[in-house]
């Protein structure tokens, strides 16, 4: 059978890659980038992924550089590109040019990789390293302005991106890998994947057995999916489904989410009310005490937190049913791109962690070492999950809604106090003024953070307010100028845009704010009005984020929508098309008539993935 080695140098999107190869019918398997060229005989050719690190020689990552000599045809993505060039003679420079988010490239249409493509494309770029000067043999084949986006020596079929072609905002990327696959490394055969639902049924049978097994539903598609398939797999008297209510379920959700799942076929359905375990509890993680959440302003802290509490609460309901903790099994909805972004060693072992997801903290890391996790989607995104569902006859309602992470609204609460806090220098409050010299917006830096992922690293970085125009703003004017400022600017990771003002001049001050009952109850009822009114916009995820700042004001409200398939990449809807004027105009009304007393803003966040994650937190 045809193969085709993927190398893996710690790239937030590696498994993409994976999924796009096996899409256009080859087989793929994934290998660290320090794996032996030997054993890469049997494979027809090679791709290196991104990473997070940079070619510099403390942190360059070791590889058989025979990799490039077995005459294979050879794709370079990003960090990829940066590792090819370097090898040939070219150089990579941190120096040139930064960029993060779409982007537009000249491509070489005379290039085989590039065929049937035209000249302007549209891609996603994630880099802080750019390569200087291509090496001897090496035809430059696209250009983001006058920086290097592309080579190729086409003797040799060898071909490096600085951009990456297998997210969804690159919107040709898959004729790219086609092209690659097909014409350059003369691909033949079509391998069919197998059929996920039997695959994953087989898999449960063989795991659990006849023991009894925990199923943790939270009600969203990940989760019902996991619990479709047990029901499918297993005795239903074996099966027990906790719902856990943290105390940061949206309004109502956790009535609504019980109910659906009585239509799984689950026998046994416990919803479990633990909000005041959540708030107080204090967790040891690493032999370090932390928390409890309700003193807690560090965004890794209360991810570790919520996931520790979250088992301690199964490990009691498992205790209360007489079960034998040390014998069963727990089931979780857990996606690739949860254990992706959570640094997962077993996955990768050279990726940086974004942030902990609630499903791989320490103690479920322990139990998968245990053999007692069961995890039917965690080779799977987002999109394919939904398949699964549909495939499954899962209610629509499930299976096309919106995703709500496991830690809920308390990641969506940006916790403040003043060792957050850091000075703002004097030097990028000038570049934020040049770079909107040329319009009628005023920006500001605030001290406040939220988390990103710049480079296939984590940034936990400031946060920039543009004012204007309120709900008239110019849609590409405020984006584009937003994308120049997180891309100049190395201090921010994010800008939101404020609706309910025009140009502010007076200072935006930072509050400190905790979890507690009053922000909570806040954000909830604020988030139903946000999600009420743009329920039939065009994204795939809309929110609400609480923010302590203002000018007289403890509070803002920061609306975060995002168009995506996987999560891995994705942008803010656009206002006027993907999400309405009269929705927003809505939204604003409605939240100042009924929380003048403590909203000062009504923002919109403007920026992508990446250098923005779809969450705040």
């Amino acid at each position: 059978m045809e193969k085709l080695a993927i190398l893996d140098c710690g790239g937030q999107y590696t498994k993409v890659i994976d999924r796009r190869v096996r899409e256009l019918g080859v087989k793929s398997d994934i290998f660290p980038i320090n794996v032996q060229a030997e054993t890469l005989a049997d494979y027809k050719a090679v791709i290196l992924s991104g990473g997070p690190n940079n070619i510099g020689e403390e942190q360059r990552l070791g590889f058989d550089k025979k990799i490039f000599e077995l005459g294979k045809p050879v794709l370079g993505i990003c960090y990829g590109m940066q590792l090819m060039s370097d090898y040939f003679g070219g150089t990579v420079d941190s120096n040139i040019v930064k960029e993060y988010g779409q982007n537009e490239v000249k491509i070489d249409v005379t290039s085989k990789i590039f065929e049937g493509l035209e000249e302007n494309q549209k891609v996603l770029m994630s880099h802080g390293d750019t390569v200087k000067n291509a090496p001897n043999g090496f035809k430059v084949i696209a250009k983001s302005g006058e920086a290097i986006a592309g080579i190729g020596n086409e003797e040799k079929k060898l071909y490096g991106f600085q951009f990456h072609p297998e997210v969804d905002l690159t919107e040709n990327g898959m004729k790219m890998f086609e092209n690659f696959i097909r014409k350059v490394a003369e691909y033949k055969e079509v391998y069919a994947l197998d059929d996920r639902i039997e695959t994953s049924i087989k898999m449960i049978q063989e795991k659990v057995g006849d023991n009894k097994i925990i199923v943790l539903v939270s009600g969203g598609v990940d989760s019902a999916v996991t619990a479709a398939l047990l029901v499918k797999a297993l005795n239903p008297d074996n099966i027990y489904a906790i719902h856990v209510d943290s105390g940061f379920m949206r309004k109502n959700e956790s009535d609504v989410i019980c109910e659906n799942l009585k239509e799984l076929g689950l026998k046994n359905l416990i919803r479990e009310n633990a909000k005041d375990y959540f708030f107080n509890t204090v967790v040891e993680v690493d032999g370090k005490k932390i928390g409890p959440l309700v003193n807690t302003v560090d965004p890794e802290e209360k991810r570790q937190i919520i996931g520790e509490i979250f088992i301690k609460v199964t490990n009691n309901v498992i205790e209360r049913l007489g079960l034998d903790p040390q014998n069963t099994f727990i089931a979780q909805g857990t996606l690739r791109p949860d254990l992706i972004e959570s640094g997962n060693p077993d996955i990768s072992g050279f990726a940086h962690k974004i942030k902990t997801h609630h499903n791989d903290v320490a103690v479920i890391r322990e139990a998968r070492k245990r053999g007692l996790i069961v995890e039917t989607n965690s080779d799977w995104h987002k999109d394919e999950v939904r398949k699964v569902a549909r495939k499954l006859g899962l209610e629509e309602s499930i299976a096309s809604r919106q995703p709500f992470p496991g830690p809920g609204l308390a990641i969506r609460l940006l916790c403040h106090d003043k060792s957050q806090e850091v000075v703002i220098s004097n030097e990028d409050v000038e570049a934020i003024k040049n770079i909107l010299s040329n319009t009628t917006d005023d920006g500001q830096i605030l001290p406040i953070k939220s988390v990103g992922v710049q480079g296939d690293a984590r940034s936990y970085r400031n946060l920039a307010v543009i004012s204007g125009k309120g709900l008239d703003l110019d849609w590409n004017l405020v984006t584009n100028k937003a994308k120049e400022i997180t891309d100049k600017i190395l201090t921010i990771n994010r800008v939101a845009y404020i609706l309910n003002a025009n140009k502010v001049d007076d200072e935006i001050k930072c509050f400190d704010m905790k979890i507690e009952d009053e922000c909570v109850d806040l954000l909830r009822e604020i988030d139903k009005i946000v999600t009420t009114n743009l329920e039939t916009s065009k994204a795939n995820q809309t929110f609400a984020v609480l923010v302590p700042i203002g000018i007289t004001k403890k509070y803002s409200i920061a609306i975060r929508t995002f168009v995506t398939n996987d999560f891995m990449t994705g942008r803010p809807a656009e206002i006027g098309k993907e999400a309405s004027k009269e929705a927003l105009a809505n939204i604003v009304k409605e939240i100042e008539e009924k929380f003048s007393d403590k909203i000062e803003f009504v923002m919109y966040d403007v920026t992508s993935k990446p250098p923005a994650t779809c969450e705040w937190q």
